[in-house]
């Protein structure tokens, strides 16, 4: 293995291929911070321009693009509260505080070495892990998928900020909206016009979300406070404070690993849950949400540790690990080369080259990041009764540029008002955007599971790994319950 893998650095240390990787990286944060514009969208118009150029090289301005976008929308979510990526929904919740508190360059540093560092142990763990990974994935099937998104919607109890009913609420009203378009068996659902059939996008719900309800504010209320610039303040980022976060960039790294491997989880999935463990397990829980550069890092290190895991199903088994991934499919199938256990066999030397490019291309980013993010920073000294609707031109050419639909336009424009009620009502729009997300998953696998058993609910409890879910479920519900309890009291005594 380790002659193989030194080969494959000599062969990946080439001009070409690191001119394909810094155009990736680049590329990919510039698009990642674009609001609207995916990393999807990035790796489909790419796809052509790989069609002539040696398998390796295509391969790696790919996967570039996609580690690019991925740590790209934290930018926009960090500086003007607009994602520009759904796996960046999470960093918005500390990233946005802290630069309204001038601290935008150092939210933007602790942003990028999490990136960075979850990058790099995803790459470390599909090098060494793919098989065992893997098998694993490959043992999870529809009633364990149940479980995993039961236990992902306990995340809404950590989101939810000083009110838990209040959170419950955004989830249900997240969960009734993900039930609009056609269900498994061909039904349709709330679907009052004809583009409604297909569902809601992702991309306009989170962006109605959480970007256009601020612009509504400026215009409602025209508070002082917010047509003055943010000052970028201290880019320096200390020891002291990675050391704070470090256990929670670890943990992190780890869960996006996890959770990347298993078909159709993806990034969004696993930062919200990397988040609602360090707020768990953080000292400084209680500032979560307000601007904490731990959640930051929580969030940051999950979502990229996800990168190199999503290729882990598609190397060894064939089987995307997301839509971005299920492109790339497409690439290596284009230049002949077959995903799945017979690759490691008939074509050990591109793979090993790949996973050599990979931890190049970790490097590159730190640079591109760096260099990048210093440019976009400059974004948060203009004043914001300019630069807000310059978002808002920016939030509708995104999602129109998606797939050209007026109807994706009209869902962004309505969830901006809805999310404007919502935060006049203090209701938070995380545990919405994540109950949006989970829905379809949660919904469709226990229906999957269902029609398996022909309603034996008993299927739900067949494997180890099921029960391991419950089991986490049910703690943590319990924890959560415990948690309001002693609140209340506390609260009660206070009072009286």
């Amino acid at each position: 293995m380790w002659n193989e893998l030194l080969g494959a650095f000599f062969a990946v240390a080439t001009l070409p291929n690191f001119v394909a990787m810094a155009a990736g990286i680049w590329g990919g944060v510039i698009i990642g911070a674009i609001p609207g514009m995916t990393g999807t969208m990035a790796v489909t118009l790419a796809l052509p321009f790989t069609f002539y150029l040696p398998p390796v090289t295509s391969l790696l301005l790919l996967v570039a693009l996609y580690k690019g976008s991925t740590y790209g929308g934290s930018i926009s979510a960090i500086l003007i509260k607009t994602p520009g990526t759904a796996s960046a929904a999470c960093t918005v919740l500390d990233g946005y505080p802290l630069a309204r508190a001038g601290k935008g360059g150092k939210a933007l540093n602790m942003a990028l070495v999490s990136s960075c560092i979850g990058d790099f142990i995803s790459n470390i763990s599909l090098i060494f892990l793919a098989a065992p990974l893997a098998m694993f994935a490959l043992r999870v099937g529809p009633p364990e998928y149940f479980m995993l998104m039961a236990f992902s919607l306990t995340i809404v109890a950590s989101i939810s900020g000083r009110s838990l009913l209040l959170g419950i609420i955004s989830a249900c009203l997240g969960l009734l909206l993900a039930t609009v378009g056609e269900d498994m068996y061909g039904s349709f659902r709330f679907a009052v016009t004809e583009d409604m059939k297909s569902g809601l996008g992702v991309v306009p719900v989170l962006i109605g979300l959480f970007a256009l309800p601020e612009m509504i504010k400026l215009a409602v209320f025209r508070p002082e406070e917010d047509t003055q610039a943010m000052k970028l303040g201290d880019n320096r980022l200390s020891f002291k404070e990675f050391q704070g976060s470090i256990k929670s960039i670890i943990r992190g790294s780890f869960i996006g690993v996890i959770l990347g491997a298993i078909p159709g989880i993806g990034p969004s999935t696993a930062a919200f849950f990397s988040y609602s463990e360090a707020r768990r397990t953080s000292k400084n829980g209680d500032r979560f949400g307000e601007g904490e550069l731990e959640g930051i890092a929580a969030s940051e290190s999950a979502n990229n540790g996800c990168c190199g895991a999503t290729m882990i199903p598609l190397l060894a088994l064939g089987v995307p690990g997301d839509v971005i991934t299920g492109v790339m499919l497409g690439a290596f199938m284009i230049h002949g080369l077959t995903p799945g256990p017979m690759l490691f066999q008939n074509n050990i030397g591109e793979v090993y080259s790949l996973f050599i490019g990979m931890l190049f291309s970790s490097a590159f980013l730190f640079v591109a990041g760096t260099l990048t993010a210093f440019g976009f920073a400059k974004i948060s000294r203009i004043p914001q009764q300019l630069l807000l609707p310059c978002i808002v031109i920016l939030c509708v050419f995104g999602i129109y540029s998606v797939a050209s639909s007026p109807f994706d336009v009209a869902v962004l424009l309505v969830m901006g008002i809805v999310g404007f009620v919502m935060m006049v009502l203090n209701i938070p729009a995380a545990p919405f955007l994540i109950a949006f997300i989970l829905g379809p998953m949660f919904e469709d696998n226990m229906r999957r599971s269902l029609a398996i058993s022909r309603g034996d609910i008993g299927v739900f409890f067949q494997s180890w790994i099921s029960w391991g879910f419950f089991a986490l479920t049910i703690l943590f519900v319990a924890l959560t319950i415990r948690r309001e309890w002693q609140k209340w009291r506390s609260t009660s005594r206070a009072t009286n």
